[in-house]
């Protein structure tokens, strides 16, 4: 009986920590697998990602709230392109002095991409730095596609050049 206890006192904690390592490195397998499974679905999507492009006309409406010190515009706009559709939203936008401003604005997009039909949420954010350093961020509302767009995601770029607006729609489903 000595010797099973003197055996357990000295081995045991080596088969422990042996089990204990031997679990890490099974966990660390399983979670290298699951990263790599995660990367290959994004890998897919990107594989499947598709580009739509053209120009818009864009006509902001002032709203007027004197208690508000922000301030808030009407959004219509017209694509012509690859997405043949009208946009309406609203837009809050805030300037300071020294330069520096940011807008945020909900879109409703409705029309053809492609020839596929339905409707879609556009959501903006924008800041510009008192320095000039501007930033934008336009993405589809998950979840937000409808008709032959249900299911669609992914993000939009607009680039001005003088008074003439194009986007890039980069999308999925």
């Amino acid at each position: 009986m000595k010797r099973l206890t003197v055996f357990s006192l000295t081995f045991a904690p080596l088969l422990w920590l042996t089990a204990v390592a031997y679990g890490r490195d099974v966990t660390q397998q399983a979670e290298k697998l699951q990263q790599a499974k995660i990367l290959q679905q994004a890998n897919d999507q990107e594989a499947n990602v598709m580009v739509a492009t053209g120009s818009f006309e864009v006509t902001l409406g002032p709203q007027t709230e004197d208690s508000v010190s922000a301030g808030r515009m009407l959004i219509n706009k017209a694509y012509v392109g690859d997405l043949e559709a009208s946009g309406s939203g609203q837009m809050l936008s805030k300037r300071v002095d020294g330069g520096a401003a940011v807008y945020s604005a909900i879109e409703e997009v409705s029309g053809t991409l492609v020839g596929k039909e339905g409707a879609f949420t556009l959501f903006h954010v924008g800041t510009i730095s008192a320095e000039g350093t501007a930033n934008l961020s336009i993405s589809i509302v998950e979840g937000s596609g409808t008709g032959q767009l249900k299911g669609i995601r992914g993000e939009l770029a607009i680039r001005q050049e003088g008074a003439a607006h194009f986007y890039e729609l980069q999308y999925s489903f």
